[in-house]
């Protein structure tokens, strides 16, 4: 083996900027699969932490507009959801619906907290449930409970942003008094933001809020989970059962898409896993089709090889070679070439990866309205990288092993005819 592999070394020295470019075909390929890989589960794991901020077995449905005339009544009026659009989703889905909450905002408030203060905030009564639908996470204190809810206490929950320019680095705003236009709340806890609105809400309870700022029957936007939809008709059926029996609520037409708009979680879930399917699939495609370049590399040197040393093949065979040993050197310099500079390819994927989870992991993008994560761990198991290698280093044996059986059958009195 090692006159084998002392013969290869002699070869590649030869011919070095042949052995470089091929060598620097499957070094690309290698390097192009595991960098496209990371940078697609850098952008699946950014999908997936976005989506994680509510629970996926969850629904918001919220008014709309009329696009249809309707029992005597002109489209495009106004529909507010209201208590009986409530009692109907507990009534007629009671078998569907597990916790069913409602949402009731005030927006345009401008808190104030001794001489500092924020505009364009919003008080928003929710539910005890919200922190679990919504996932919110507390920094300080706590959420809203059931006895705020009964007591109707003027309690809020706000967000970090909002706790930190209302301070401005001066004490905490934890158990002191914000005032919302005039109105004082007392400040129980303190969320994390998403970055979704610049984090301009803060939560009160929904009985509070609602009996401050309601108008009449309204609710605001109704929430709940669900359980027992586990397919895409199921819920697509639902959507349209639950949107009918609420449209006739307000004398609207049942088949009035626009009058009930569904933010319906779990079907945003399946649509993503889609995506991800087909962003994963056409990374895999396009990085095996990079790999497929780095073995017709090896392929072409392997048969420029055989062609080159054809004479010294015939002279081996005719001072008794057998064909056994010309195949064997020929597969044998395929190998190590896929194997080193696959090796190589490997290594500079993961460099490259660990870079880019080190400049760009975790960064977050500012649109002005929100911030967006737009990479999350942008890198690639170690199994992933070394099974790339291995295909890389079987594909370019067998790559080899069609010059190698050319090279094999030679006939000694045919190559020494070679000039």
């Amino acid at each position: 083996m090692r006159e084998i592999l002392t013969e290869i070394w002699a070869t590649a020295r030869r011919n070095k900027l042949r052995t470089a470019l091929t060598g620097f075909s499957v070094a690309w390929g290698i390097f192009m699969l595991i960098f496209l890989l990371g940078a697609g589960n850098g952008l699946i794991n950014a999908q997936m932490q976005s989506s994680d901020r509510y629970l996926v077995n969850s629904m918001k449905a919220f008014g709309g507009r009329t696009s249809v005339p309707y029992d005597g009544l002109d489209k495009g009026r106004k529909i507010l959801l209201n208590d009986l659009d409530m009692a109907t989703t507990r009534a007629a889905f009671g078998h569907v619906v597990d916790e069913l909450t409602a949402v009731y905002s005030q927006r345009g408030l401008t808190l104030t907290l001794g001489g500092e203060y924020m505009t364009g905030q919003s008080v928003t009564g929710v539910y005890p449930e919200d922190a679990r639908i919504n996932k919110r996470e507390l920094l300080a204190g706590r959420y809203i409970n059931d006895i705020d809810m009964r007591e109707r206490r003027k309690v809020l929950v706000i967000s970090e942003d909002q706790a930190r320019e209302l301070t401005q680095g001066r004490g905490r705003a934890l158990g002191r008094h914000v005032r919302a236009d005039g109105l004082a709340w007392l400040v129980v806890g303190i969320y994390k933001g998403d970055g979704m609105h610049q984090a301009n809400e803060a939560f009160a309870p929904y009985t509070t809020v609602r009996a401050i700022y309601g108008s009449g029957d309204r609710v605001g936007n109704i929430e709940f989970t669900f359980g027992g939809l586990e397919t895409e008709g199921q819920n697509r059926a639902f959507e349209a059962d639950y949107r009918a029996k609420l449209n006739l609520n307000h004398r609207a037409a049942p088949s009035d898409g626009s009058t009930v708009r569904l933010w319906n979680r779990f079907m945003d879930n399946i649509q993503m896993a889609r995506g991800i399917a087909i962003l994963r699939t056409a990374l895999w495609v396009v990085g095996l089709l990079t790999l497929l370049s780095g073995v017709v590399g090896v392929s072409n040197i392997m048969l420029i090889t055989v062609r080159e040393r054809t004479r010294e093949f015939g002279i081996r065979k005719a001072i008794g070679a057998k064909p056994w040993a010309i195949l064997r050197l020929i597969i044998i310099e395929s190998v190590v070439i896929t194997t080193v500079f696959g090796y190589i390819g490997m290594l500079c994927g993961i460099a490259a990866n660990e870079y880019m989870n080190a400049t760009i992991g975790r960064t977050e993008m500012d649109t002005g309205l929100f911030r967006a994560t737009m990479f999350v761990n942008p890198t690639v198991g170690i199994d992933v990288c070394v099974e790339a290698t291995l295909v890389m280093v079987l594909a370019g044996t067998l790559a080899g092993l069609v010059p190698a059986r050319r090279a094999a059958r030679v006939r000694p009195i045919e190559a020494l005819k070679e000039s």
